[in-house]
């Protein structure tokens, strides 16, 4: 019985470190255990039938059903006559699938960055992401404020803003970041200078600079980078020490980085000594009121 504890508890972790807050925060905590041992039962297993899952979480049928049909919704298995099966997740997670993820970090930091933009009228480049959504919502009453940006998702959420001009590149829009890539959207930064860049990334390192999935999200943001006078990248803590497969920027071209406390204090000092302005998240501010 101790080690099937065991076993349960292990499997629970790992789910949870795979899948994170992939799961809708909505969820109750009974809910969301039930979904992450499902999760991790599918590691295992690979396929696991609506009888195996109640006799194993002793719930009715009915409730797995809900439990595999939200699952689906977020992308994380495809349920099966009977059953689900589990999927190969990419490295890189859909936009659709991010929002949720370290959600009062992004905001925090979003946040610290409002305050970096100086009052006045300026021109901001924005890339996509979570974070960098997060960043422009924070600036929504701002006048005589011009966002440049290749992000279908930051576009949209700007432009019923009276206060904000909003430009949009053009390019191929890719379906996992709906970001607007290739010579289109290049073009569109080699010909403006911006004050400053807001750069939403995949990694931040002081060996590997700024990183992202894909290569061609990867020579937007050099172009973009390469025509602003201040670079700011904003970045989660999973996003500390970590370097992805195309190359943004070398962190000596970067101005500042805003995390949260929870980033690799060692990964931290080594960005600093690269001349890197920190702006970090403090605990206190992570537990306030929401």
């Amino acid at each position: 019985m101790i080690n099937e504890t065991a076993r349960f508890q292990e499997r629970t972790t790992n789910a949870h470190r795979r899948y994170g807050d992939a799961l809708p925060r909505a969820l109750g905590r009974k809910r969301l255990a039930r979904m992450h041992e499902i999760l991790s039962f599918l590691q295992d297993r690979e396929a696991v039938t609506l009888d195996e899952l109640t006799a194993l979480l002793r719930v009715s049928a009915a409730t797995i059903r809900r439990d595999l049909a939200e699952l689906e919704q977020q992308g994380l298995l495809v349920r099966t006559h009977g059953g689900a099966q589990a999927i190969e997740l990419p490295d890189e997670i859909p936009v659709r699938l991010r929002g949720s993820q370290f959600r009062r970090a992004k905001q925090l930091i979003a946040q610290r960055t409002s305050r970096l933009i100086p009052p006045g009228p300026h021109t901001l480049a924005v890339s996509g992401g979570t974070t960098t959504t997060e960043v422009v919502r924070t600036l929504r009453y701002r006048a005589d404020l011009t966002i440049i940006t290749n992000s279908l998702h930051i576009a949209a959420e700007c432009a019923p803003w009276p206060h904000v001009k909003v430009v949009i590149t053009g390019g191929v829009v890719r379906s996992q970041s709906f970001e607007a890539t290739g010579p289109l959207s290049e073009a569109a930064f080699n010909s403006i200078n911006v004050a400053t860049a807001v750069l939403g990334v995949d990694g931040v390192s002081a060996a590997g600079g700024i990183t992202t999935h894909d290569e061609t999200e990867a020579r937007v943001s050099q172009a973009m980078v390469s025509h602003a006078r201040r670079v700011i990248v904003v970045a989660d803590s999973s996003k500390i020490g970590k370097v992805t497969l195309a190359r943004m920027a070398d962190i000596d071209e970067v101005h500042d980085v805003v995390t949260d406390s929870d980033a690799d204090p060692d990964e931290l000092e080594r960005i600093r000594r690269s001349g890197v302005r920190l702006h970090i998240v403090q605990e206190r501010e992570r537990q306030a009121p929401q």
